[in-house]
């Protein structure tokens, strides 16, 4: 039965947790920043684990100009943000500026 209470608990804190990062993603301070993150967020975010959250939440903490250079920009990120969620970011925000 704790198990269950604990499941249920874990649950619960990534919903909150997933919103929060949702929120950020579309309220970043720029529309371009905005539209990337956010349509990404919505994309990939409920398929994230926890450790994706982790590299994610980290990248949100970066400037949106250093964000947009490695996304966009073809600026090579440094290395604690080369990994697979800024791959994914890159491919994602890449095929949308290709398609649109």
């Amino acid at each position: 039965m704790a198990h269950l209470v604990r499941d249920e608990s874990h649950q619960a804190h990534r919903r909150l947790r997933c919103r929060r990062l949702l929120f950020r993603c579309w309220h970043r301070g720029t529309q371009e920043s905005d539209l990337i993150l956010g349509r990404f967020a919505e994309t990939y975010l409920a398929d994230f684990d926890d450790s994706q959250l982790d590299r994610l939440e980290a990248l949100l903490d970066c400037t949106d100009p250093d964000l947009f250079d490695w996304i966009i920009g073809g600026f090579a990120p440094p290395k604690e943000y080369d990994h697979d969620v800024m791959r994914l970011l890159r491919r994602f925000a890449w095929g949308r500026n290709m398609t649109n």
